[in-house]
């Protein structure tokens, strides 16, 4: 087996690919029903524009919209089938086939250095990451990658519920992205998310001698069914990785970095700490 790299960012250029070919398919079933913009628009709840959008390629619909339009226009399935790929569409390209993974993940391991990991970010700290990046995204493809992001979340409220672990750094507790009152909220999301049963959260301490995690972030993930695979990511590239050799080392590697974090009782409690601080 290989590890594939991601290095191109296509997702930064409107109409290609499934987005281009849900646009044509619905611009063609409303026509057929003889619709125009502003009555399809009024019947699904959104603007003619937003329509003018998603038929132009130019905009990714959200599972809704698709499910209302199929409703509408008769469709039969058609624009449904399409839901799952075109839901896809709204990660950068290089996180697609890694957010396949997740979505049907049995166990997730996770390791953050750098940010509070996107499964407990809320709204607006992932706005707050997203501004930041530059060269600047345009107001759809934030919008986009917000509700993407956001969305990936129902992965906490799934039964059978994955066996999930993050150990976080205790700087990234600390980053004031977006300021006080956003880092405050994310970090009260943490506290409510790790009281999950499914949810072990641990912190990794600053004042720690021995770290095993410094080479950096990664994502163990294991599906339902099939090996273990880890994913690694940094500056809009990404690698995932399923030699069994390497994944075993990696894991390996997981384990000693949870035996060097708090526990998660105590990891709690100093995100406790860290919000009485703000």
């Amino acid at each position: 087996m290989e590890a594939e790299q991601r290095q191109k960012r296509p997702e930064d250029e409107p109409g290609t690919g499934v987005v281009t070919a849900f646009g044509r398919q619905l611009k063609l079933l409303r026509v057929r029903a003889g619709m125009d913009r502003a009555e399809f628009g009024k019947r699904v709840g959104y603007s003619a524009d937003t329509v003018a959008s998603i038929e132009q390629g130019r905009r990714i619909p959200q599972a809704r919209f698709i499910e209302r339009a199929d409703e509408v226009l008769g469709a039969g399935g058609l624009l449904t089938a399409l839901k799952e790929e075109v839901g896809r569409a709204q990660y950068p390209v290089f996180f697609r086939d890694a957010a396949r993974l997740e979505a049907d993940a049995h166990e997730l391991f996770l390791y953050a250095v750098q940010a509070i990991p996107g499964l407990l970010q809320t709204e607006e700290y992932t706005r707050a990451l997203l501004a930041m990046r530059r060269p600047l995204l345009d107001e759809d493809t934030m919008e986009q990658r917000v509700a993407a992001r956001l969305s990936r979340q129902e992965i906490l409220s799934r039964w059978p519920a994955p066996l999930m672990s993050f150990v976080i750094e205790e700087a990234v507790l600390r980053k004031p992205f977006g300021g006080t009152p956003v880092l405050r909220g994310v970090l009260e999301n943490v506290l409510l998310t790790g009281q999950k049963r499914n949810v072990e959260i641990q912190v990794m301490p600053n004042d720690r001698e021995d770290n095993a995690g410094v080479d950096g972030p990664f994502t163990l993930i294991t599906p339902r069914r099939g090996d273990q695979i880890a994913y690694l990511e940094v500056q809009g590239r990404s690698i995932l990785v399923s030699d069994r050799d390497e994944v075993r080392s990696i894991s390996a590697r997981y384990g000693i970095i949870r035996s060097q974090a708090l526990t998660p009782r105590e990891s709690l409690g100093f995100v406790e700490k860290v919000l009485g601080e703000l």
